[in-house]
C-alpha cells in the first residue's frame, strides 16, 4: 500500500504500520543523562524531554534546530448554530493576518527562528452542520488527511501543530465525546469567550449531532468523518506521518489535541512521539490529556490557537536539546561524580 491513503481502511492499516521508537537512542540519552554534571533526574521533566526526542528521531545526539510550526484552518457549518463569540469570516481574515504576519504565531516562530507554513483548508466550503449531517464526506475527509501528510518537512527536528477555525471547539468536545463519552455539557467550554446562553447552544448542539451520528462513530475515524472537520483530519494526517518520518510533534491546545487523539484510539500507543504543549483553558482539554495519557509541558491559561502554545514550550525543547548535549560530563570536567 502507498503512503497515500484512499480509504479509511488504508489510513487503519497505516497507523497500525507506524514505526516504534528508537531503543538504541533512547539508552545513549541515558547513558549520556547518567554522566553529566549534575546530580541524576535534577534537570527533571528536560531530562526525560531530551530522551524522548532521540527516542522519536531515532538518532543520539538529539537536536532542536529546525522546528516547523503547521498552522491548519479550516471552517464549520455548525458555526451557524450560534456556539461562537465571532462569525466565521474571522477565519480567512485571521489566515490573511498569519501572512501578513500580524498574529501571535508570526512572532513566536520568529523568536524560534523556525518555519511557519499556514494552510487554509476549503475556507469558502464550510464542513457540514453535523446535526444535520456528516461533515464531511470520504474524499473531502481523505483529502485533509493528505494535505495534512503532505505539509510536513520532513527533515524538520520538531514540528509544531495548530490550528485556526471559528467554531472548533464545538467539534473537539463533539469528537471528544464520541471517543469518551459523556454529553455536550460534560466537554462544551466558552471557546472564544461565549456566554451562558451561548454555552448551553452549544451543548445542545453537541447532543445533538452525537444523537445524529451514534450508530456510526464506534471506528473512531467514521467518527472523525462525521463528526471533526477538514483541519482535525489534516492535523491527524500530519502527526500520523511525522511518526514514519521520525519528527517528533508538539501539539497546541484542545482542539489539537483531539484531532491527534483519533490515533491514541486506534492504537494505544499512537502518540507516544508526541507531547502536548500546555494545558488550555477549555475544560475539556484536561479531560481529554487524562484519557489520552499525556501531561502537559505548560500551563498558561491559554485558549488562542494557532499553535501559540506549540511554539512557547518548543522553547522548551530546544532548552532540553542544547543543555543534554552541551553539558560536560564528569570525567570531561574534572567533577568527582556520585559517591559509589
Amino acid at each position: 500500500m502507498s503512503n497515500t491513503p484512499q480509504s479509511l481502511q488504508d489510513l487503519h492499516e497505516l497507523i497500525a504500520a507506524a514505526p516504534a521508537g528508537d531503543e538504541d537512542a533512547l539508552q545513549a540519552a541515558r547513558a549520556r543523562q547518567a554522566v553529566l554534571t549534575k546530580p541524576a533526574g535534577s534537570l527533571g521533566r528536560l531530562e526525560q524531554i531530551a530522551e524522548w526526542l532521540a527516542t522519536w528521531q531515532g538518532r543520539h545526539p538529539p537536536r532542536a534546530e529546525n522546528i516547523q510550526i503547521i498552522v491548519f484552518a479550516a471552517n464549520h457549518g455548525v458555526a451557524a448554530r450560534g456556539v461562537s463569540a465571532y462569525p466565521s469570516a474571522v477565519t480567512a481574515q485571521m489566515v490573511a493576518n498569519f501572512a501578513a504576519g500580524g498574529a501571535a504565531i508570526n512572532q513566536l516562530s520568529g523568536w524560534l527562528n523556525a518555519s511557519l507554513t499556514v494552510i487554509p483548508l476549503a475556507l469558502d466550503t464550510p464542513s457540514g452542520d453535523i446535526t444535520e449531517e456528516a461533515a464531511l464526506d470520504e474524499a473531502a475527509c481523505l483529502a485533509a488527511w493528505q494535505d495534512g501528510m503532505a505539509a510536513l518537512d520532513s527533515e524538520a527536528d520538531l514540528v509544531c501543530l495548530g490550528e485556526m477555525g471559528i467554531g472548533n471547539t464545538t467539534i473537539a468536545a463533539a469528537l471528544s465525546a464520541a471517543l469518551y463519552g459523556g454529553t455536550g455539557a460534560d466537554w462544551a467550554g466558552r471557546g472564544t469567550g461565549i456566554d451562558d446562553e451561548g454555552l448551553a447552544r452549544k451543548a445542545d448542539a453537541i447532543d445533538a449531532a452525537l444523537a445524529r451520528h451514534k450508530d456510526h462513530i464506534g471506528d473512531p475515524l467514521e467518527a472523525l468523518r462525521r463528526l471533526g472537520g477538514r483541519e482535525f483530519a489534516a492535523i491527524a494526517g500530519a502527526t500520523l506521518v511525522a511518526r514514519q518520518s521520525r519528527v517528533p510533534v508538539l501539539l497546541d491546545g484542545f482542539a489539537c489535541s483531539t484531532a491527534a487523539a483519533l490515533l491514541h484510539a486506534v492504537r494505544p500507543d499512537g502518540l507516544d512521539h508526541c507531547l502536548v504543549s500546555h494545558n488550555s483553558v477549555e475544560p475539556g482539554h484536561a479531560r481529554l490529556l487524562e484519557k489520552i495519557g499525556q501531561q502537559p509541558l505548560l500551563d498558561f491559561s491559554l485558549r488562542l490557537g494557532e499553535a501559540s502554545g506549540a511554539a512557547l514550550a518548543a522553547g522548551l525543547v530546544r532548552a532540553a536539546a542544547v543543555t543534554h548535549n552541551g553539558m560536560a560530563t564528569f570525567e570531561s570536567a574534572g567533577v568527582s561524580g556520585p559517591a559509589a
